[in-house]
């Protein structure tokens, strides 16, 4: 009797279909014996993510995208980085030129204080002296600067330029003011004497202190130069620019000088402002100072500028030929002497007042008493001079 299969069943049935062995979660399938397993279905491959736009994922230890150094070719100085480094070289320039000038000047103890020395006032005042030193000159070069017989003129002890300048707080004018060198003055120690005597007597330090004796001026700073040191300085800027109205010529030193505008040269300068024996300075020693007021404006104008400054053909000699050619006090400094040729510039323009010290008519020897006291009492005070008190 059918059972309806292979797997039987009650009579009337319907056959069933035949049931494969009941899985349990975690149970593994047993193959029905006599017939094949069915085949195992495999899940779909996993498709990797697309990959996100980007740089290439690292190894481990890498670090981080921002800490990698990206490669670069040679460095390049840009425009501004060019400007910066040569801005950077011209300030160490001006430094070493300021030390190097501030170091090489020659010094003298010429500001000392004393019983009696007149109280500082308002502004600033230089004693400037030029001096007939001829120390350290050859005797080719004494010959070629027509300095004259150096014994006879007692070399190096006296003084032919005696100026004093001063430089107000206020917006009052500079002054200018030169001081004939046979002024008869009190010397103190050696009685009355002409001023540039007391250059020989005591140096500098002597003459600062007639000076302020005679003027009742407080002098702060102090300038000097000598005749080889005055002509190498012209010589340096490659002369100076100036404008002789007649033509001059002094027997004693055999200088001869055309009329017109010229160049002069160091020996034709320092006989410019030596010059006193000649047709074209009737009143000598008056004369003479006017001249050197003059020349000292030139000088100082062309020195400052640009064309002087920035022109290694002048500049380097004048850097040269400067510190050999200036004595300044202990106390002074580049700095003062700056400041002094800066307001010392407007001479030539009439920015600077320039005047000799009212002298007696027709006599260089003795000062007006009553106008130069004027002028030294507006120069304490810081107010303009006053007309009557001007003489050139």
């Amino acid at each position: 009797m059918s059972y309806g299969g292979d797997y039987g069943g009650y009579p009337g049935q319907p056959r069933q279909q035949p049931r494969g062995p009941r899985q349990h979660q975690g149970a593994q399938m047993l193959p029905i014996p006599g017939r094949e397993a069915p085949p195992r279905r495999q899940a779909p491959p996993r498709q990797a993510p697309p990959r996100p736009a980007g740089p290439p994922p690292q190894a481990p230890g890498d670090g981080p995208p921002a800490a990698r150094t990206p490669r670069r070719g040679k460095r390049r100085f840009g425009p501004g980085k060019i400007l910066l480094s040569l801005l950077l070289v011209f300030v160490l320039f001006i430094a070493g030129v300021w030390i190097y000038l501030e170091t090489s000047i020659n010094r003298v103890d010429a500001i000392k204080d004393y019983s009696g020395r007149p109280a500082a006032a308002s502004g600033t005042n230089w004693l400037i002296v030029g001096s007939d030193s001829r120390d350290g000159l050859s005797q080719e070069q004494e010959a070629r600067l027509a300095t004259g017989d150096s014994e006879a003129a007692g070399a190096g002890t006296r003084t032919d330029t005696i100026m004093v300048a001063h430089l107000p707080d206020n917006s009052t004018k500079p002054t200018l003011i030169s001081l004939p060198r046979d002024s008869q003055v009190a010397i103190p120690g050696h009685g009355k004497s002409k001023i540039n005597a007391a250059f020989s007597l005591g140096g500098p330090a002597l003459l600062v202190q007639t000076v302020e004796q005679a003027t009742g001026l407080h002098i702060d700073h102090y300038a000097e130069i000598g005749f080889g040191g005055f002509a190498n300085i012209v010589d340096a800027i490659g002369g100076v620019d100036m404008c002789i109205d007649k033509e001059m010529h002094d027997d004693y030193t055999n200088i001869s000088i055309p009329a017109g505008c010229q160049k002069l040269d160091g020996p034709h300068a320092l006989g410019f402002v030596r010059m006193r024996h000649s047709a074209a300075t009737p009143r000598s020693d008056l004369d003479r100072v006017e001249n050197q007021r003059k020349f000292i404006g030139a000088l100082v104008s062309q020195i400052a500028t640009p064309g002087t400054l920035l022109n290694p053909f002048d500049f380097f000699p004048l850097l040269s030929a400067a510190p050999g050619a200036l004595t300044m006090d202990s106390g002074d400094h580049l700095n003062n002497l700056v400041g002094l040729a800066f307001a010392l510039r407007g001479i030539s323009d009439g920015g600077v007042v320039t005047t000799t010290v009212p002298v007696t008519s027709g006599s260089a020897e003795n000062w007006d008493k009553t106008k130069s006291k004027q002028l030294f009492d507006a120069l304490r005070g810081d107010t303009p001079v006053p007309d009557s008190a001007i003489m050139n």
